[in-house]
């Protein structure tokens, strides 16, 4: 039995998002169906809107990645989840499952690629996936996580992409009591960043461009701020921090930032993924330039019970689904403080 969801969605790269009816493929055996109740906006799902799509067969485009919601439903394999439960879903719902990186908790990196939310392939049956702009999901109980019961779930539903992005460089370098962690950019990850750092202990500086984000800055746990701008100000933070998470997607120099980190120090890259011009010169001292991205099932649940534990969700603006063109509209004028959540309830 195949279920009837509501989604919106997109047919032409430059048509807006619509209502549209679909089915929802019946339960294998390890699926969990999902009732949706909140999905986060993210970059992505402009990026992705813009993308051209060849197809015919799969040109409708859902977005969506970041998304709570209910079980509705389980197949006769699954043995975590049980109709009602709380539960939240990120980017990638498969991954081969055997690789290295699959072995090593990393399905975010899985080598035969891992099967994203939506516009990603299906590995049992080759059709294109759809993503969490709608009523109903189904996926695969290992891609499913439980979520904490006492935190706003609309606030909930970003921590599965931009804050699980910028959790897994804290925990891979070992971020506590003592580290020294700088923060570039105070958007959707980056406010996620300083949150988990501080509750990590870590003494935490936000660069930022706008001398006004300091107060804001400070409010989310930072013991300091430094406007990327002012040389004196970085000359002065120079050669002082353990980790850089840098969180800007649009591309911009990195030597500055390269530069405040110590001997072993390392720049995460998170937002700007593309081409990079990099001067050697400015990983002497054994400064590391790395990237990440997402993270994998380990990761993804340790985050989300230590926001639990925490009482951390990210800072969202709710609006009903049916205002999805407005929140694209604004996300893409940078026009947000700092994450819109979808309230999908309209689409029941």
């Amino acid at each position: 039995m195949t279920f009837n969801a509501t989604a919106y969605a997109a047919t032409t790269t430059e048509g807006p998002l619509e209502p549209w009816t679909f089915e929802r493929r019946d339960l294998r055996p390890d699926d969990v169906l999902v009732r949706v109740t909140f999905c986060g906006v993210c970059h992505t799902d402009l990026h992705s809107l813009h993308a051209p799509r060849e197809d015919a067969d799969d040109s409708s485009l859902v977005p969506g990645h970041e998304f709570v919601g209910e079980v509705v439903e389980v197949g006769p394999g699954v043995t975590g989840f049980a109709a009602g439960d709380p539960v939240a879903v990120g980017n990638i719902v498969d991954s081969c499952g055997v690789c290295a990186m699959c072995e090593a908790g990393q399905e975010n990196c899985c080598l035969e690629f891992p099967t994203l939310t939506y516009g990603g392939t299906d590995r049992v049956d080759g059709s294109t996936t759809y993503g969490g702009y709608s009523s109903l999901y189904v996926v695969r109980e290992a891609f499913c996580y439980h979520r904490p019961t006492d935190l706003d779930p609309a606030a909930v539903a970003p921590l599965m992409c931009a804050g699980v992005t910028v959790w897994e460089p804290l925990r891979a370098w070992e971020v506590g009591p003592g580290s020294q962690v700088g923060v570039v950019g105070l958007g959707g990850l980056g406010h996620l960043a300083v949150k988990f750092a501080a509750a990590l202990g870590a003494e935490v500086t936000v660069f930022t461009r706008t001398a006004g984000k300091a107060d804001d800055a400070r409010a989310l746990g930072a013991d300091h701020v430094v406007v990327s701008t002012d040389d004196d100000a970085m000359a002065a933070v120079a050669g002082t921090l353990d980790l850089v998470v840098d969180c800007v997607p649009t591309t911009h120099p990195l030597e500055p930032y390269l530069a405040s980190v110590r001997l072993d120090g390392t720049v995460v890259s998170l937002g700007d993924l593309g081409p990079i011009n990099l001067q050697t010169m400015a990983l002497l001292g054994r400064r590391r330039l790395s990237s990440s991205g997402s993270a994998g099932r380990p990761h993804t649940q340790e985050m989300l019970d230590f926001c639990g534990e925490h009482g951390i969700v990210a800072d969202v603006e709710v609006l009903p689904s049916a205002q999805v063109m407005t929140a694209l509209d604004r996300l893409e004028r940078g026009d947000v403080r700092y994450r819109f959540s979808l309230d999908l309830s309209d689409l029941a």
